[in-house]
């Protein structure tokens, strides 16, 4: 199966210029993506570009990971209403080398093969550009006609758009023309694929060297990806889903996995994992044998999760799930960071109480009932230890009677309550 097959059959693809299959089928070719360097890490939404990348060096091409940190300091105006701010250049350095970063679990650099991965920002050869090189360069080849003929630019200039567009934005397809252009003059580069919103900016680059050059350059875009109920793909109620660590832990990433609806499971299981067709036929057949055993979610949250952030921390996020369904140990829940600790019982209600408090290693019911109000009274905290439905630190409780000392805390700073199978607590000390 070559790569455009591949991309077929996975629904990756939604434009596609004539002549792009044969090109590919003809000889090894050098491919692009652009990624935005607003942050020092990759989200979610950009995993369709990475799969992208990660097929295409697969069937045997060599892939170009575009920073954009001259159309970084632009704005690029498909679907935007405002503008980007700008950034420096040694903010834009630091982002780029957390994007490398993450990109190597997925693509292979500098291994000596003749399809390595490839790191280029367009700032190295724009901010050489002076604005007379520029109109005289590229502008003279490109009208205005054209330009305006781009749905992207049509809609920011409709009456209604009260932000109407900058210049500089206006700007932004020759800027991303020139970035074609100049990786096919530099790396032969003869395919740039995207989003389907690029669609028009991309096809300015292939005309830009058609008409400059007398070249031929192709184009690939894959769907906007969406979620079944119209919400937004890669965005929760906290924001965007980082690729990360520090910005989004492991186990909420493996959670956002877990909890994508059956529909949208068929599809993404296509897009954002490695599996052949057979095995995501299988896959999908049994699912729908028994939907309630959510076989596709934890499938693809396994295999995401490892892609990204390892085998050991897919082995944390499957732990702190388990603690949270009830599944977990103390030993468990000691070795978990505190950031995933946090995430697993968000939302639970706390008490803060003084550190000092454990220094006298007061009774069960003495911090639970007259230091926090866990219980209401003495007489309902001993009915719950009786049925052997009190843990603290997931470590059932036998007796009121027993003490807390600082050994028991996790991370130092929180001791974790159980009443019953589902009701959490945590109290957390403060010095």
């Amino acid at each position: 199966m070559n790569f455009v097959e591949e991309l077929r059959w996975r629904g990756m693809i939604h434009d596609i210029m004539p002549g792009t299959e044969e090109q590919l089928k003809k000889e090894m070719t050098t491919g692009y993506i652009g990624f935005d360097p607003t942050a020092d890490s990759l989200h979610i939404g950009n995993l369709v570009g990475i799969m992208l990348l990660k097929h295409f060096q697969l069937k045997g091409h060599r892939p170009v990971v575009l920073i954009g940190g001259a159309t970084g300091m632009i704005g690029d105006p498909s679907g935007k209403s405002q503008e980007r701010n700008l950034l420096d250049e040694k903010t834009l350095r630091h982002n780029q080398e957390g994007i490398k970063r993450q990109l190597t679990h997925f693509l292979d650099f500098d291994t000596g093969k003749a399809n390595d991965a490839v790191m280029v920002n367009n700032y190295d050869w724009m901010k050489e550009y002076t604005f007379l090189d520029f109109i005289r360069d590229i502008g003279k080849h490109i009208t205005v006609n054209y330009m305006m003929s781009k749905e992207s630019v049509r809609k920011r200039l409709d009456p209604s758009n009260k932000n109407g567009m900058s210049f500089t934005e206006f700007s932004y397809q020759l800027v991303q023309g020139t970035d074609f252009l100049h990786l096919y003059q530099t790396m032969n580069c003869k395919l740039q694929m995207g989003g389907s919103d690029q669609w028009g900016n991309i096809v300015t680059g292939t005309e830009l060297i058609r008409r400059k050059l007398g070249g031929e350059a192709f184009a690939l875009t894959s769907p906007l990806i969406t979620k079944a109920d119209g919400g937004k793909f890669g965005k929760t109620e906290s924001g965007n889903v980082w690729l990360d660590p520090k910005r989004t832990s492991p186990y909420k990433f493996y959670q956002f996995w877990l909890n994508v609806s059956d529909e949208d499971a068929e599809r993404f299981i296509k897009i954002f994992t490695l599996f052949s067709k057979e095995e995501i036929d299988d896959l999908i057949r049994q699912h729908r044998e028994a939907p309630h055993t959510r076989l596709l979610q934890k499938t693809m949250a396994r295999e995401i999760t490892e892609l990204v952030h390892g085998k050991e921390a897919l082995q944390g996020a499957e732990e702190a799930s388990r603690i949270l369904f009830g599944k977990g140990t103390t030993e468990s829940l000691q070795h978990m960071d505190e950031a995933t600790f946090l995430d697993v019982f968000e939302g639970v209600p706390t008490f803060e109480i003084d550190a000092s408090f454990l220094e006298s290693t007061p009774p069960v019911t003495e911090l639970l009932v007259e230091k926090t109000g866990v219980f209401s009274s003495k007489g309902e905290l001993r009915r719950l230890i009786s049925g052997g439905g009190l843990s603290i630190n997931k470590e059932k409780i036998s007796s009121p009677d027993k003490q807390i000392t600082p050994q028991d805390l996790i991370s130092n700073k929180y001791i974790l309550i159980q009443k019953g199978k589902k009701n959490y607590y945590l109290i957390k000390l403060k010095n």
